[in-house]
């Protein structure tokens, strides 16, 4: 069951980093529709989601990090 939500973890991880790039890379106008930021005409960059969607990637790899590892014999 570790193994299984660490996997989980990392993957939504890497889901959260390329939306991260998404944001930093695609103007207002271009995203789309269905993400939040979207704006019909807008060329501005939404760095804030950019750096959340980054932080949420970052934790959640953290939280798989510790998950996965493996446990200490008492």
């Amino acid at each position: 069951m570790k193994k299984s939500l660490a996997w989980g973890a990392a993957a939504l991880g890497v889901v959260f980093v390329i939306i991260a790039i998404v944001y930093l890379m695609t103007p207002a106008k271009s995203l789309p529709s269905f993400m939040p930021g979207f704006e019909a005409g807008s060329l501005t960059i939404h760095y804030k989601h950019a750096i959340g969607s980054l932080i949420l990637g970052f934790a959640l790899f953290a939280f798989a990090w510790f998950k996965g590892a493996p446990e200490k014999a008492a």
